[in-house]
């Protein structure tokens, strides 16, 4: 039976092995298997793998902690790809293990950006005078 991209996401089958791709990299950056200067001297996150619709390319989102050195850690995780890919293979029973690519995981600048937005004055200021709100300097209306 073949899986589609359905137009309201991925399928629950592209969920399930992304997430053990997801699990099996980070344990494998966590453990310390890959011996590179740059991968040893960072903590980095995985907060989100994304497969394709054969499952044949895994597009991890990393972080490094505290956003630092995004570069040359993403340069250094593309370095290691041939080997991080075999190491996915053998902790994650694929029939095909699949082709690693990485992007700095940018969910934190949005969720920072959306929260400046939520505390800028113009917001507050709508959110004063909506309708059916009463204002707080007016006591008794």
């Amino acid at each position: 039976m073949a899986q589609r991209q359905t137009p309201t996401g991925p399928t629950q089958r592209q969920q399930r092995v992304a997430e053990l791709i997801r699990h099996a990299i980070a344990e494998v950056l966590q453990r310390g298997d890959i011996q590179d200067p740059v991968l040893s001297a960072h903590v980095i996150t995985v907060p989100e793998v994304r497969m394709s619709p054969d499952l044949k390319l895994a597009t991890a989102y990393i972080m490094p902690l505290g956003g630092q050195d995004e570069a040359p850690v993403i340069a250094a995780l593309e370095r290691n790809r041939k080997i991080l890919r075999q190491e996915v293979a053998r902790r994650v029973n694929l029939k095909y293990a699949p082709e690693l690519r990485f992007r700095r995981d940018e969910t934190f600048d949005e969720a920072a950006r959306i929260d400046a937005l939520l505390r800028s004055e113009r917001v507050q200021r709508d959110l004063d005078s909506a309708p059916g709100t009463e204002p707080e300097d007016e006591p008794g209306h």
